[in-house]
């Protein structure tokens, strides 16, 4: 199949192309993000591959399809930027990569916790200035301390097990209980008791209508104070301007971030020569007591090798029987 690559960085090519070597499909690689601008773009293609912030919305749906496309292929778990409803009027099929690397995104969850606690961003640019005070780098043991994680599929459950090895005590909130979590002594509470017992809260949660601003003000008072918070899910889970509130009051007490709710203009771009724009984002970048990465937790060899393979696949299995292996629909999510 001829198919339409969007957001390609180098490193999608280089995985992508590996991938492809033996499934043969002809990939034509654009730089910029799938708009309503930019689908017109597309041309003599019979699939689109997009990624997190492409925009697959009814009016990008309608444009590609009628061009022809009949197949979008995401490399995302996350189908949050696709109407659904639209693509089934337009008869038009939705795959996705439903897991790829949980030990990636649980990993770099980790690494925010670890980096958050023990000041080690603050720690580095101070050695560096030849500052070896230790003033403001208190941290605390992780040992004895309760993990919130909602969500607990196969990245929740991944950093559930981790958290376990460093002696925490591990709360969860899910619709859905993991019986894999269950076996090792995770206790699932309701969410208002999870955010009032945690210490640390960690989101791996999708973006769906329930769970866009979950943590908004009201959750943000139920939480203990100087409480942790990580989201390595979507952006848009998180109210960012309650919790600057909160921040700015002490409420919060330390933030990690790997994903944003506007960061569509910002993330996988290099802007180093740019004023960024975006007002909430630089007052998140101005807390000492905030660490932010650019949707890089997924960012793994393994995961890269995985997301690409899965990929094409699903194109490979659409051009030979019309159906994706891993579709995603209303009709399926009902």
């Amino acid at each position: 199949m001829h198919v339409a690559v969007f957001s390609t960085k180098p490193y999608d090519k280089h995985f992508l192309d590996a991938a492809n070597s033996v499934a043969g499909h002809d990939l034509s690689y654009f730089e910029f993000r799938l708009t309503p601008q930019t689908a017109v773009a597309v041309e003599g293609v019979q699939a689109v591959c997009a990624f997190v912030n492409d925009e697959l919305d009814a009016k990008v749906l309608k444009v590609l399809s009628q061009r022809g496309v009949r197949l979008v292929v995401l490399r995302s778990a996350g189908f949050n930027n696709v109407d659904l409803e639209a693509a089934r009027d337009l008869r038009m099929t939705v795959a996705r990569v439903p897991e790829y690397s949980p030990y990636a995104v649980a990993e770099h969850t980790v690494t925010l916790i670890l980096a958050l606690n023990r000041k080690i961003h603050r720690a580095y640019a101070r050695v560096r200035e030849g500052n070896f005070a230790l003033d403001g780098l208190l941290g605390f043991d992780l040992r004895g301390r309760t993990v919130g994680i909602v969500g607990t599929g196969r990245i929740g459950a991944t950093l559930a097990r981790i958290m376990t090895g460093f002696g925490c005590t591990i709360l969860a909130f899910d619709p859905k209980r993991n019986p894999d979590c269950e076996a090792i002594g995770v206790r699932y509470v309701p969410l208002a008791a999870l955010l009032a017992e945690s210490d640390v809260i960690s989101l791996h949660c999708p973006l769906t209508s329930e769970t866009h601003y979950m943590i908004d003000a009201s959750a943000i008072a139920q939480m203990r104070d100087g409480v942790m918070l990580i989201n390595t899910s979507r952006g848009a889970v998180i109210d960012t301007r309650a919790v600057i509130k909160a921040l700015k009051k002490g409420h919060i007490g330390s933030l990690g971030l790997d994903v944003y709710e506007e960061e569509a203009d910002l993330f996988f771009e290099d802007l180093s020569d740019q004023v960024i724009q975006d007002d909430l984002f630089a007052r998140l970048l101005s807390f000492p007591n905030v660490l932010i990465t650019g949707h890089q937790a997924f960012f793994t060899a393994e995961a890269m090798h995985g997301i690409a393979d899965t990929t094409m696949a699903n194109i490979t299995n659409y051009e030979r029987c019309g159906r994706a292996i891993h579709e995603v629909s209303v009709e399926r999510l009902a």
